[in-house]
């Protein structure tokens, strides 16, 4: 009798992520960032934008670090305290963020002109807004 429930035991644990993959099929991954804006410094943040991150974000994706990215404006206020702008990042999968770290060090560098530089540009952002979360989510597709 042990044996027996032992195998089902065995059994069901194995045959979840089965049950899982049978509503959807995975796809890419999202890095998403949301951020709140101080008032009155919306303009300011995304002309830092458009300076900044936008060629950084480029050429990560010029040199497949990334497959692309977005910036979206919440057009909604749930409350005071609510994000403003959402900055996000496409990876083909979990994989391509393996060793992510260097090959964005890599971009820095050769965009921002190095550490120093992009510290000191994101310590001006930093000014002017906060940053609420930061998460992976991942498409999937429905069968």
């Amino acid at each position: 009798m042990k044996k027996f429930a032992w195998m089902l035991l065995m059994l069901a644990i194995l045959a979840l992520p089965g049950f899982a993959q049978e509503h959807y099929t995975e796809g890419p991954v999202w890095r998403v960032n949301t951020i709140r804006v101080k008032p009155g410094h919306l303009d300011d943040y995304l002309t830092a934008l458009r300076q900044g991150v936008k060629p950084f974000w480029d050429e990560a994706k010029r040199q497949g670090v990334i497959l692309d990215w977005k910036v979206f404006l919440k057009e909604t206020k749930d409350s005071p305290n609510d994000w403003d702008v959402v900055l996000a990042q496409l990876y083909q999968n979990h994989a391509q963020m393996d060793g992510q770290a260097a090959k964005l060090e890599a971009v820095r560098d050769k965009v921002l002109g190095g550490k120093k530089a992009a510290t000191e540009a994101n310590m001006k952002r930093e000014e002017i807004r906060e940053a609420i979360s930061s998460e992976l989510v991942q498409e999937i597709t429905l069968k």
